[in-house]
C-alpha cells in the first residue's frame, strides 16, 4: 500500500510541476506577443516618421533649387507648364458640367 500511496503522490507532484511549467510558458507565450505587437507598432510609427522625412527632404531640395540662380528660369518653366495643366484640366472639367 506504501508503494501505491507513493507513486501517487510522485504522479500528482509531476503533474502540479508539468501545469506549473504549462502555465509560466502560457505566460511567457503572451508576453512574447505583446512585445511582437509593440515592436511592430514601433515598426509602423518609424516608417511613417520616415516617409514624413523623405517628403520634407524633397521639399528641402526643391527649395535649394529654387535658390539657385541657375536654374531659376527651368524651374519657372516648370511651374508655369503645371499651371497650364491644371487649367486645361479646369476648363475640360467646367465643359462636362
Amino acid at each position: 500500500m506504501f508503494d501505491f500511496e507513493t507513486s501517487m503522490a510522485g504522479i500528482e507532484f509531476k503533474v502540479r510541476q508539468l501545469a506549473d511549467e504549462v502555465a509560466r510558458l502560457r505566460l511567457q507565450v503572451s508576453q512574447g506577443e505583446d512585445r511582437c505587437r509593440q515592436l511592430q507598432e514601433a515598426l509602423e510609427s518609424k516608417e511613417i516618421l520616415i516617409n514624413t522625412l523623405k517628403e520634407q527632404n524633397k521639399l528641402v531640395k526643391l527649395g535649394n533649387r529654387l535658390g539657385e540662380k541657375g536654374e531659376t528660369a527651368e524651374l519657372k518653366l516648370k511651374i508655369n507648364q503645371m499651371i497650364r495643366a491644371i487649367d486645361r484640366s479646369l476648363a475640360i472639367i467646367q465643359q462636362t458640367d
